[in-house]
């Protein structure tokens, strides 16, 4: 386990824009947990949300924008787990990636998965429908070369070159 004073206990801060002050009520983004990885977003709707199955992926507000100022930080936008899994209710675009220096709003893309013909996914105003995860960022520099300085036994070999 790490120390108290290890390097992963940093808490660098993010500014955080309220644009919707039902968030007072319904939750500030906060760690459900002492050791939870991600805080969950609500869906700042003012009348509930039906999502047919398949239909094409809604945007919906978070009620805030972040500022992250730091070009080693970015936030990944998450579906919850157990809504993905018995509701069908997923993001979009599988994820959503927040870069350091963007300051819109925060929006989830929802979207209902399950199979046509099944009911669609109800959204709550001010339901938990996603989570946001913060990461680190490696920004590695590019050195442009006519060959690589060394092989690997893969090589070159595509999707499946390892085997089943």
């Amino acid at each position: 386990m790490p120390s108290s004073s290890s390097a992963l206990q940093l808490r660098p801060a993010v500014e955080l824009k309220l644009l919707d002050e039902r968030l007072k009520e319904w939750g500030l983004p906060r760690y459900q947990s002492e050791m939870a990885a991600a805080v969950d977003l609500h869906a700042c709707l003012d009348a509930e949300l039906a999502l047919e199955p398949g239909a094409p992926a809604t945007l919906i507000p978070a009620g805030f924008s972040i500022h992250i100022g730091d070009p080693h930080i970015a936030a990944i936008i998450l579906p919850r787990s157990g809504l993905g899994h018995k509701k069908g209710l997923v993001l979009g675009n599988g994820q959503g990636l927040i870069d350091a220096d963007y300051l819109g709003p925060l929006m989830i893309s929802a979207w209902n998965r399950s199979a046509p013909g099944t009911p669609p996914v109800v959204i709550q105003p001010g339901e938990r429908i996603a989570q946001m995860m913060f990461v680190p960022v490696i920004r590695p520099s590019f050195a442009l070369v006519e060959e690589f300085s060394a092989e690997t036994e893969r090589g070159a070999g595509g999707f499946g070159s390892t085997g089943t």
